[in-house]
């Protein structure tokens, strides 16, 4: 099962992939932490993306499609990807739909963390009140915040429209939007 998991910053996404990867054995393809990953192995692509980086410039879909391309058996083996922080345009929806179509794949579903910016913004700031990351800054999150809204709003029409879409209520608990995760997961397979 090929799975993306929509939500924004401080929704809890990255909590909810590990568990998924822990309990499901599903891999997870963080586009950040690819990234990361190929400038530090020093391979072709590495290279490729780290002069990209240097230069401050965003990385192009088609990079960021042939690190995907490149984990996708791994993720395969182990029975699906969880895709986290791609895609975040229509394009590039369109373009892994067509690279997974060539192998036979697809995605499966999409799981959407509803969750109330407000309330959100409260976590952060306290976060932030406790922690001092820079990342959690009340005023820098809300930018990020407004950016992710605006970057994903025209996927949702395109997922709802292939019957893919899911939301779940991020606002719970851990265990709460675990649940309701698994639920759309099972509901999914029958």
């Amino acid at each position: 099962m090929n799975l993306i998991l929509f939500g924004p910053p401080a929704a809890g996404k990255g909590t909810q992939a590990k568990r998924l990867v822990d309990g499901r054995g599903m891999v997870q393809l963080s586009t950040g932490d690819m990234l990361r990953e190929a400038v530090a192995s020093q391979s072709a692509l590495g290279k490729r993306v780290e002069g990209v980086m240097q230069r401050g410039e965003l990385v192009s879909d088609e990079i960021v499609i042939a690190l995907i391309e490149e984990r996708l058996p791994k993720a395969e083996s182990a029975g699906g990807a969880i895709f986290d922080g791609f895609p975040r345009t229509v394009a590039q929806a369109e373009a892994l739909d067509a690279m997974l179509a060539g192998r036979g794949a697809k995605i499966d579903l999409v799981v959407r963390l509803k969750v109330d910016d407000t309330a959100l913004v409260q976590r952060v700031a306290g976060r932030f009140a406790e922690s001092g990351r820079a990342d959690d800054n009340p005023e820098s999150f809300k930018v990020r915040l407004a950016a992710y809204n605006s970057q994903t709003a025209p996927l949702l029409p395109y997922y709802t429209g292939q019957g893919k879409l899911v939301e779940v209520d991020g606002m719970g608990s851990i265990e709460v939007v675990a649940e309701a995760i698994d639920n759309a997961l099972e509901d999914h397979k029958g």
